[in-house]
C-alpha cells in the first residue's frame, strides 16, 4: 500500500511506558497502520534522524472554549506537542445559553479565567443555543482535536436564569439541567464539569452558579452519566471537599464514573498539605475508587498589576475594589480606613479557601514604571517594606498607587518546592496536566507542561524515565478522560504524533503578543525542540510553523463512538 505519511528512523516511545525502540511509523487515512522497519511508498516522508516519535500529548484541562472560535489551533498548547485539548472545565462553558444571557455567561468565563471581556465580546459569534450546536460550530475548522465537557454553571444559568446563584433548583429546573447533560452526552461530549471552588465569581462579583449548588444536585447530575454508561466528571476546586468529607469519592462511587479534579500540588498557602493529599489519594485508589487529582509540572508564577489582580479576590473587602474602575481602586487604596480593613483580611489566619499565602517575600516587583523606582526591580515586597520601615501591605499599595496601578508584580506560591513536585509527578495515583490553556492570558501562559516535564524534570532532574514521562502525557490522560483511540502508537490508533529532540526540548521564554480580537494582548509561550506535530495523520506544525492544514476533530465519548462506528 501507499502510505499517506511515513516517519523514518525514529526513537519510538509508544506511550505504554515500555522501553523505546528504533523504527519507522506509517500512517494511512488518519490511522497508524504499521511500526517497524518499513520501506513502502509514501506521499510524504519525514526523516526523524533518531529523534523521539511519540503519541501526541493530551492537554487535559483547558479553557479554549471561546478562543477556539477564532484560533482553531488552540495556541499555544499545540506548539508544545499537544494534539488534543479538553475544554469546558470547572463548570464553565459557552453552551447551553439563551440569547439574553450570553453576556452573563461570558462574564463568568471572563472573570474566573481572566480573559478580557472586550476580547470575548469581539471574538465570540454566538450562533448557538444548545451544547450540541456549540460542538457543531467549533467542529467546522480545527487544527487540534478538541474534547468537550458540558459545564454545570452554564446548565444552571440555562435552567434557572437570574436566580442561578441565589437558591436551590426546583425539581423542574433540575430536570432541565439533567436534560442538558444528557443531550450533551448523546452528542458525544466527554462528560460533565462541576466546581466546588468558592473563590470563583462572575464579572459582577456573584459566586458562579455551580459553586452554589447543593450536593444533592451534583449527585442528580452525576446520575445522568451513570444512566448513559459513559463520560467523566471534572471538578474544579475539588481538593478541599475531598479531603474534608470525601465528596468526590462518594460521587464517583454513586455514579460509577471517574472523577478528575483540581488539584494535587505544593503551595505556600498550605504548607505540607500535599503530603496529606497524596496519602489520601493512594488510599482512595487502593479502595478501587476513581477520584483522581490532576498535578502540574510547572511552578506557577503569576504576573499582574493592581489593575487586573486576582490574588486577593477571596477576601470580602478586596473583591469589590478589584472589580471597580481604576479611579475607584486608587481612591480605596489611598484611604487609610479602607487599608485597615484590607490589612486585617490579609493578616487573618489562612484557611482552605485562602487566595494569598501572606508570603510577601514571594511577591516580587517585576517591572517598576517610574525612573525613581527602577532600583526596586527584582526585590520582593518584604525586603522593600523592611528597607522603608513600613508594613508590607503599605509598601505594596504605596508603590501601586504611586505608579497609577501600572507596577508589574509577580507571585510564585505554587509548586516552588522541587522535591515535593518530584514526588507528586511520580505518583501513579494522579494524572499530569492542568495547563489552564486559554485562561489567565495576561498573567502567564503555563501551557508548557509537556516540554517542562520532558526537559526540566526528565533531562535535568532525572525524576523518571523518558518513557514514563511520555506515558504520563499521553496514554494516562487519554484513558483517564475516555479517549480510547489515542495516546498510544500502535496500529489502528489515531495518528496523532509528535517528533521531538529529547536533548533540547524545553519551553521558550515567555513574551507578549497582540493577536487576540479587538487587538487584545496575551502572554505567549512557545517551545524549543518540537520538530513536528501531526494530527489525524496530517502535519499541523513543522518546526514551530503552521502548515496551513486543519486536521483536528471534535472528539466523542466511547458510547457515541460505538453508536456511530462505520457511519462516517
Amino acid at each position: 500500500m501507499t502510505y499517506d505519511l511515513l516517519i523514518k528512523d525514529g526513537r519510538i516511545i509508544d506511550g505504554s511506558g515500555r522501553p523505546a525502540f528504533h523504527g519507522d511509523v506509517a500512517v494511512a487515512q488518519g490511522k497508524i497502520v504499521e511500526l517497524g522497519r518499513l520501506s513502502g511508498p509514501a506521499r510524504r516522508v519525514i526523516e526523524a534522524d533518531g529523534r523521539v516519535v511519540a503519541p501526541g500529548f493530551v492537554d487535559n484541562h483547558c479553557h479554549y472554549d471561546a478562543q477556539v472560535l477564532w484560533d482553531p489551533l488552540c495556541s499555544f498548547s499545540c506548539f508544545h506537542g499537544a494534539t488534543t485539548v479538553i475544554i469546558g472545565n470547572c463548570s464553565l462553558t459557552l453552551a447551553p445559553v439563551k440569547a439574553h444571557e450570553r453576556e452573563k455567561l461570558a462574564g463568568m468565563l471572563s472573570y474566573v479565567e481572566a480573559i478580557p471581556m472586550d476580547v470575548l465580546r469581539a471574538g465570540v459569534p454566538w450562533t448557538w443555543e444548545t451544547f450540541p450546536q456549540y460542538m457543531n460550530v467549533i467542529g467546522q475548522r480545527l487544527g487540534v482535536n478538541v474534547g468537550t465537557l458540558v459545564g454545570h454553571s452554564a446548565a444552571r444559568l440555562y435552567a434557572m436564569g437570574e436566580d442561578c446563584s441565589e437558591r436551590p433548583a426546583t425539581d423542574k429546573e433540575l430536570e432541565v439541567m439533567r436534560g442538558v447533560v444528557g443531550e450533551a452526552l448523546e452528542a458525544g461530549a466527554l462528560g460533565l464539569s462541576i466546581t466546588r471552588n468558592m473563590n470563583h465569581f462572575d464579572i459582577v462579583g456573584k459566586r458562579i452558579p455551580a459553586a452554589c449548588a447543593p450536593e444533592s444536585e451534583l449527585f442528580a447530575l452525576a446520575d445522568v452519566l451513570r444512566e448513559s454508561g459513559t463520560g467523566v466528571i471534572q471538578c474544579g476546586g475539588g481538593t478541599n471537599p475531598e479531603l474534608k468529607d470525601r465528596l468526590l469519592s462518594r460521587l464517583a462511587q454513586a455514579c460509577g464514573r471517574p472523577i478528575m479534579y483540581n488539584t494535587l500540588l505544593e503551595q505556600a498557602r498550605l504548607p505540607g498539605q500535599w503530603r496529606k493529599h497524596l496519602a489520601h489519594v493512594e488510599e482512595t485508589a487502593q479502595q478501587g475508587i476513581r477520584a483522581v487529582p490532576l498535578c502540574n509540572p510547572g511552578s506557577i508564577v503569576n504576573r499582574f498589576t493592581m489593575k487586573n489582580c486576582q490574588v486577593f479576590r477571596g477576601m470580602p473587602t478586596w473583591l469589590p475594589i478589584l472589580q471597580a474602575s481604576d479611579a475607584e481602586k486608587l481612591r480605596a487604596y489611598r484611604d487609610s480606613a479602607t487599608r485597615a480593613k484590607l490589612r486585617a483580611e490579609v493578616e487573618a489566619p489562612l484557611g482552605p479557601d485562602s487566595t494569598f499565602s501572606k508570603r510577601w517575600d514571594l511577591m516580587v516587583v517585576e517591572e517598576p514604571q517610574l525612573p525613581k523606582n527602577r532600583g526596586l526591580k527584582g526585590q520582593n515586597v518584604a525586603e522593600i517594606a523592611k528597607a522603608q520601615g513600613k508594613d508590607p501591605l503599605d509598601a505594596f499599595l504605596d508603590l501601586a498607587v504611586e505608579e497609577e496601578l501600572d507596577t508589574i508584580f509577580s507571585l510564585g506560591e505554587i509548586n516552588m518546592d522541587t522535591e515535593a513536585v518530584a514526588q507528586i509527578l511520580g505518583s501513579p495515583y494522579a494524572v499530569v496536566g492542568l495547563s489552564d490553556g486559554g485562561a489567565h492570558v495576561q498573567f502567564h501562559s503555563n501551557v508548557s507542561n509537556p516540554t517542562r516535564l520532558l526537559g526540566y524534570w526528565v533531562r535535568e532532574k532525572g525524576i523518571m524515565s523518558l518513557e514514563l514521562a511520555v506515558r504520563r502525557l499521553t496514554f494516562d490522560s487519554a484513558s483517564a478522560f475516555g479517549i480510547y483511540d489515542r495516546g498510544l502508537l500502535q496500529p489502528g490508533m489515531a495518528a496523532d504524533l509528535v517528533v521531538f529532540d529529547a536533548d533540547i526540548v524545553r519551553p521558550a521564554p515567555e513574551d507578549v503578543v497582540h493577536d487576540f480580537p479587538n487587538n487584545g494582548w496575551r502572554v505567549r509561550e512557545l517551545a524549543e525542540g518540537i520538530h513536528y506535530t501531526v494530527v489525524n495523520g496530517e502535519v499541523l506544525l513543522e518546526k514551530g510553523a503552521h502548515t496551513g492544514s486543519y486536521p483536528g476533530q471534535v472528539l466523542h465519548n466511547a458510547r457515541y463512538q460505538a453508536a456511530h462506528r462505520g457511519s462516517a
